[in-house]
């Protein structure tokens, strides 16, 4: 391990004989203010910060000032550090008697190799704790509008990993397109850029190709995008709206629910903006509230 790189020497010592401790911890979807009370409690606490790519600064900044903080984040084709290193940097700070947080974006344990992390905590014999996010599988549709449950509608939900499907990183398709085109909602993490694929599988298991479809970039954030069409059409969408990752994408009915909901929201907000909440006018600079309105996140793309 290349430990001029990690630059251990940034962090002060210990008191003698303090025992160490992890604690995992889920910043969730995007927006800083989404992340869980305890695990902010556990951040403003840490001694030792590795944090993901997707985490905000905004987050980082909560931090002590003193604390170390190691950017271990992954990109598709990039990796700031191998995931035996992330594990190893976990044990290394909490074995020298410190406080570490891990924090990653969504939730530890959904596509956040969390598991992978805690065995190899209890593994080495350091104390650690999971602390629960919001994952991104229920914030993004969730931001859009769209729930992924509804009475009548859909009882059922898978979350798959799009980039599990087959592609030149992953030859081999780990996904039983058959059992999850039977369920009523499929919500695909890291899927945008293998759209074409994960389409064409879910047809193929015998999804109609009108089967409604959503993509949201960016979710929870000011520059969120939401894109709706059908399983036949999202692609072409996606790519005429200059749709980037991070995106969730929803397939199932409930995309449609999530049409009329977003559509109430978006009117609630244009009337706020125009009127005013509870006879209280709105004071906005000029322009603003077209500003606004045109930058909703629940502002949607539709097609056929």
């Amino acid at each position: 391990m290349n430990t001029e790189a990690i630059r251990f020497d940034r962090i002060g010592p210990v008191e003698p004989g303090r025992r160490g401790h992890v604690w995992l911890v889920g910043a969730g979807p995007g927006d800083p203010e989404l992340i869980t009370v305890r695990g902010l409690r556990c951040l403003r606490r840490a001694e030792v910060l590795l944090y993901d790519r997707l985490v905000s600064p905004e987050l980082l900044l909560e931090a002590p000032r003193t604390a170390l903080r190691i950017d271990v984040g992954k990109a598709p084709g990039r990796h700031a550090r191998k995931q035996e290193e992330i594990c190893r940097l976990l044990i290394h700070h909490a074995r020298a008697g410190r406080r570490v947080v891990r924090l990653k974006g969504g939730d530890p344990f959904v596509f956040g190799r969390g598991g992978e992390e805690a065995l190899a905590c209890a593994e080495a014999g350091i104390p650690f704790e999971i602390v629960p996010g919001i994952s991104s599988a229920i914030a993004a549709p969730s931001a859009a509008g769209i729930p992924i449950t509804h009475r009548g509608v859909a009882g059922s939900v898978a979350i798959v990993a799009g980039h599990c499907t087959p592609g030149a990183l992953e030859p081999t398709d780990r996904i039983d397109w058959p059992a999850v085109a039977r369920l009523d909602t499929i919500v695909i993490l890291m899927g945008l850029g293998r759209l074409p694929e994960i389409a064409a599988a879910l047809i193929a298991a015998g999804r109609s190709q009108e089967t409604p479809a959503a993509a949201i970039a960016s979710a929870t954030l000011s520059t969120q995008q939401t894109v709706v069409g059908t399983l036949a059409t999202l692609e072409r969408l996606v790519a005429e709206a200059g749709l980037e990752a991070p995106a969730a994408l929803v397939v199932g009915d409930v995309v449609r629910v999530g049409e009329r909901i977003a559509e109430a929201c978006y009117a609630w907000e244009a009337e706020v903006l125009a009127v005013g909440y509870a006879g209280t006018p709105v004071d906005l600079p000029r322009g603003a509230r077209d500003e606004l309105l045109t930058q909703s996140p629940l502002t949607i793309a539709q097609g056929r």
